[in-house]
């Protein structure tokens, strides 16, 4: 039954929706840590207040830029290795979603400019997967996070 390239496929596909999810949840977990740890270390050299984030306007695009650090370094070890093609696949959605993301907060102020970009980042990942001939779990990964976030996004969500 698993040798049916169909049946692969369609397990593939899933396995990447669910294991995908499953690891953005691990994300928001580790970003929650990473946010804790540096608010530790940094917080002596503030000014006192009960909400560091809240009086200094730079703190939080500066916490979201040194997750996105972060996630791009572990992003670039893991691509390295000699990972399968599905595992890779299921990992992608968390830079993916971090991207998105991305767009999404710095832009939150321009709903069109964020749809717009986050449309242009998605095709540009699309063409390079094609023209690179990688494998199509990469290309449905692209597709199933970005609807998954637009979505998200259109139905009034919120991170």
């Amino acid at each position: 039954m698993f040798k049916n390239p169909m049946v692969k496929n369609i397990l593939s596909a899933l396995a990447v929706a669910v294991f995908g999810f499953l690891l953005l949840n691990i994300a928001f977990i580790f970003d929650y840590l990473l946010h804790s740890l540096v608010m530790r270390i940094i917080t002596p050299f503030l000014p006192v207040s009960p909400y560091p984030e809240m009086t200094n306007n730079w703190l939080p695009p500066l916490m979201h830029i040194l997750f996105m650090i972060v996630i791009g370094l572990i992003s670039w070890l893991i691509f390295r290795t000699k990972l399968g093609v599905l595992y890779k696949a299921i990992y992608l959605t968390v830079p993916l979603a971090v991207i998105f993301v991305t767009i999404g907060i710095f832009l939150y102020q321009w709903p069109v400019a964020a749809y717009s970009l986050g449309g242009f980042f998605a095709m540009g990942a699309l063409y390079y997967f094609y023209h690179t001939k990688q494998p199509w779990l990469y290309s449905y990964t692209v597709i199933l996070v970005g609807l998954v976030l637009a979505i998200f996004s259109l139905s009034g969500g919120e991170i």
